[in-house]
């Protein structure tokens, strides 16, 4: 794009679509605005796009208010998710309020992120939960369910979560009980947990909470490195070597750091002792271990779980990444944790 080639349209839906530097989207919005294609609704969009992805919200929403054509309902979507995922909810509950006004229909994916944006208020989540059916004639799906008991949840509200779960037109999938079961877990109630955990299927409960050394699960944890997916199953990582001493020496370190076994997740009528071997010899603890020993210093390490991470393991990889100084991104069947310094970006909310 230079000043004796000027641009083509299909050199700026390239550069737009790939560009992840706030300073360069810039330049290019500017040649954009010199070029025959300024007022081009699918570059524009492309360019709200572009910004929302740099996380710049205030430039996305100064092209998406100049916009003089009717913006479909797709691009309202990316602005009020950049909006949820910058954590300005306010701002995106707001911008959902003017696009009704404006006419516009929602639907069940603008459902998705309105749930999403009321993470600070139970009120405002059930009101527009109602709204779907009553006003819009959108049967919730089970991802709207979910969303719901993800704000009761973090407010604390079980019980009602619990109500809102039984009055389902349908029955319950496992990840509905296996959310409220989390955040049972979390603020304590082990009652509740209880009761909830007699929800589940017993094999997917007993999966999720424990993996013992000489077991049969399936399982499986893969370690991505150099562009590189190694797939390691609990009996396959669980033999003598490098990384078993390289666990060892970690959980010494992590009982100095004040790591506690949370012996809960291993459902095995074992000892105390045997318990906390097998929450040591956990999968996703294996993949990490290995990790260490085969990539370099600070290297960040990315393991993907098929299962979902067990409370113990969530606790355990927090201290881990603030002892060995490195990011470790597990990915398990529900969400990315970022561990990092001693903290995830999930907040303990999973």
């Amino acid at each position: 794009m230079s000043q004796g080639a000027p641009a083509g349209y299909g050199v700026f839906e390239i550069v737009l679509d790939s560009c992840e530097e706030i300073e360069l989207g810039k330049k290019v919005q500017q040649l954009l605005i010199r070029s025959p294609y300024y007022g081009n609704v699918n570059l524009n969009s492309k360019l709200v796009n572009m910004y929302v992805k740099c996380k710049s919200m205030r430039d996305a929403r100064r092209v998406f208010d100049r916009m003089r054509e009717r913006k479909d309902v797709t691009l309202w979507h990316v602005m009020i998710k950049g909006y949820v995922d910058n954590g300005e909810v306010n701002a995106g509950l707001l911008l959902f309020n003017q696009m009704k006004e404006l006419g516009l229909t929602p639907n069940g994916d603008t459902f998705r992120l309105v749930l999403s944006a009321c993470v600070d208020s139970v009120q405002e989540c059930l009101k527009q939960f109602k709204s779907m059916k009553n006003e819009y004639d959108i049967n919730p799906e089970i991802e709207h369910y979910l969303l719901v008991i993800d704000v009761l949840g973090k407010a604390g509200h079980l019980n009602e979560a619990m109500e809102f779960i039984e009055d389902m037109p349908f029955e319950p999938a496992s990840e509905i009980w296996e959310s409220l079961m989390s955040y049972a877990r979390i603020h304590g109630d082990i009652e509740l947990e209880d009761r909830v955990e007699a929800f589940l299927v017993p094999s997917m409960a007993t999966l999720d909470k424990f993996s013992l050394p000489n077991g049969k699960q399936s399982l499986v944890n893969m370690l991505e490195w150099k562009n590189k997916v190694n797939e390691y199953r609990i009996n396959d990582l669980y033999k003598e070597g490098a990384y078993d001493e390289k666990l060892k020496g970690l959980y010494g370190q992590m009982r100095d750091y004040g790591y506690v076994p949370d012996t809960r997740y291993v459902l095995h009528d074992i000892d105390q002792e045997a318990k906390e071997q097998a929450l040591v010899y956990h999968s996703e603890r294996l993949a990490i271990a290995y990790g260490l020993i085969s990539t370099p210093a600070r290297t960040t390490l990315r393991i993907i779980k098929n299962l979902r991470i067990c409370g113990d393991c969530h606790n355990a990889i927090k201290i881990m990444s603030k002892i060995v100084g490195r990011e470790l991104i597990v990915r398990d069947n529900k969400r990315f944790h970022h561990f990092k310094d001693g903290t995830c970006s999930c907040g303990d909310y999973w």
